[in-house]
C-alpha cells in the first residue's frame, strides 16, 4: 500500500444521508467537491457508507450493487469519481452483516477485498456490527488488512470497531492508516465534545502512517441530515473542526457539500488550519494545562517549520481566560526569547516574554501560530 503520511481527507455519505444515497447524488457530491475547492484543499476521497449494496449476496457468494441505487455498478461509480481527480472509497463490515443488515464481509474477507480492487476502490471503511461473540475482533481486522494487500491494488484501511479492545494499542501494527476510537458522532455540541475529550491521552498514540479517527465531521450540517440532532452553532462548528485540525486526525467531511455555507465552506478550507492537520511532522500535542474536568484546554504542537501551534480550547459553558507561562512551554525568561503569535481566526500577531494571556467565550477556541524570536 502506498503510504499515507499525514491524515486522510475527505467525504463520507453517512452523516448527511445514511441509507438514501444512490449513483446520481454521488456524482453530484463528486462535482461539487471539485467545483466549491474541495478537492484542490487536500480533501481527495469520496466515500460511500452503509447501504450501497443488495440485501443479499449472489449464487456464487459475491456483493452486488443495489440495482436501484446503483443500476450502473460501483465500478461506473469508481471510474466517475477517479475522472473528478478524486480517490473512491466503499463500506462493508467485520461482522456477519453491516449495521443497516445488509452483507457483511465476515469469511469473506479475500473475495470481497478482490472484488473491491477490481472496481477500482482506493478506500475502506470497515464497521463492527454483527460481529459473533466467538469471533477475534483484531484477527478480523488483521485478516482484512492482508485481503487488501492480496488484492493488488492500493486500498486505504479504515476500521472502524468504535475504541471496542482499545484499537489506538494494536491498529498501527495491523496496517490500519486511520482506526476509530469513539461511538457514532451527532451534529451537536455535547457529541463532539465528549469525543474530544474522551480521547485526550490517546492522542501520542497516534502517528504518521495510522491515525486516530474521532469520527466525521459534521461541520455545516446545521441541524440536517442522518446524524443531526440538534445542530451547533457557527462558534462551536469553529472549534470542532479547529480541534479535529490541531490534534492531527483525519477530516472526513459529512455535510451536504452542493448546499453547505460560505462560513463553513470556508472554516473547512482553512489553509492555516489545514496546514497544522497535515504538517509533514504529524507530531501529538504537548498539554499545557487540562483543567475544570478537561473543559478547559491549553496545548502546543511543534510543527515541521520550527513554528508551533498553540491551541487554546474553552469547552465549558462559561467564557474563561487562558493565561499560558512561557516557561510551561520550555521557554523561561531567562532564555532571553520571546514568542511571536498570530491568532488564525483574527490574523493579530502579539509578541510575549513571560506569559500571554488570552480571553476564550465559551465552546469557543483561540488557535495561534507560534514563533520563537531571539
Amino acid at each position: 500500500m502506498l503510504p499515507i503520511k499525514t491524515p486522510p481527507m475527505g467525504w463520507n455519505s453517512w452523516n448527511t444521508f445514511g441509507r438514501d444515497i444512490n449513483e446520481q447524488l454521488i456524482f453530484e457530491m463528486a462535482d461539487a467537491m471539485v467545483e466549491k475547492g474541495y478537492r484542490d484543499a487536500g480533501y481527495e476521497y469520496l466515500v460511500i457508507d452503509d447501504c450501497w449494496s443488495a440485501k443479499e449476496r449472489d449464487e456464487n457468494g459475491l456483493l452486488v450493487a443495489h440495482p436501484e441505487k446503483f443500476p450502473h455498478g460501483m465500478k461506473a461509480v469508481a471510474d466517475y469519481v477517479h475522472e473528478k481527480g478524486l480517490k473512491f472509497g466503499i463500506y462493508s463490515c467485520a461482522g456477519t452483516q453491516t449495521c443497516d443488515s445488509h452483507p457483511g464481509s465476515f469469511d469473506h474477507e479475500y473475495s470481497d477485498a478482490a472484488q473491491f480492487a477490481s472496481w477500482g476502490v482506493d478506500f475502506l471503511k470497515y464497521d463492527f456490527c454483527f460481529f459473533p461473540q466467538s469471533g477475534n475482533c483484531i484477527n478480523a481486522y488483521h485478516t482484512m488488512s492482508m485481503a487488501l494487500k492480496a488484492s493488488g491494488r492500493d486500498i486505504l484501511f479504515s476500521p472502524c470497531n468504535w475504541g471496542v479492545n482499545e484499537p489506538w494499542t494494536w491498529m498501527r501494527s495491523i496496517g490500519a492508516t486511520m482506526y476509530r476510537s469513539t461511538g457514532d458522532i451527532q451534529d451537536n455540541y455535547v457529541s463532539m465534545r465528549d469525543i474530544l475529550i474522551s480521547q485526550l491521552g490517546n492522542f501520542n498514540l497516534s502517528a504518521p502512517y495510522c491515525y486516530n479517527d474521532m469520527d466525521m465531521l459534521v461541520v455545516g450540517m446545521n441541524g440536517k441530515g442522518n446524524v443531526a440532532l440538534g445542530g451547533m452553532t457557527e462558534t462551536e462548528y469553529r472549534t470542532h473542526f479547529a480541534a479535529w485540525c490541531f490534534f492531527g486526525v483525519p477530516l472526513m467531511m459529512g455535510a451536504d457539500l452542493r448546499s453547505v455555507d460560505d462560513t463553513s465552506r470556508l472554516l473547512m478550507q482553512n489553509r492555516e488550519l489545514l496546514a497544522i492537520n497535515q504538517d509533514a511532522e504529524c507530531r501529538p500535542p504537548f498539554f499545557v494545562f487540562k483543567e475544570e474536568n478537561n473543559q478547559r484546554i491549553a496545548a502546543i504542537r511543534h510543527l515541521s517549520d520550527g513554528s508551533f501551534a498553540l491551541g487554546c480550547f474553552n469547552l465549558s459553558d462559561m467564557d474563561r481566560y487562558f493565561s499560558i507561562f512561557l516557561k510551561d512551554i520550555g521557554i523561561p525568561l531567562h532564555s532571553g526569547c520571546k514568542v511571536e503569535l498570530t491568532n488564525i481566526f483574527t490574523g493579530e500577531t502579539t509578541y510575549h516574554t513571560e506569559n500571554a494571556h488570552q480571553p476564550v467565550f465559551a465552546h469557543d477556541c483561540a488557535i495561534l501560530r507560534g514563533r520563537i524570536i531571539k
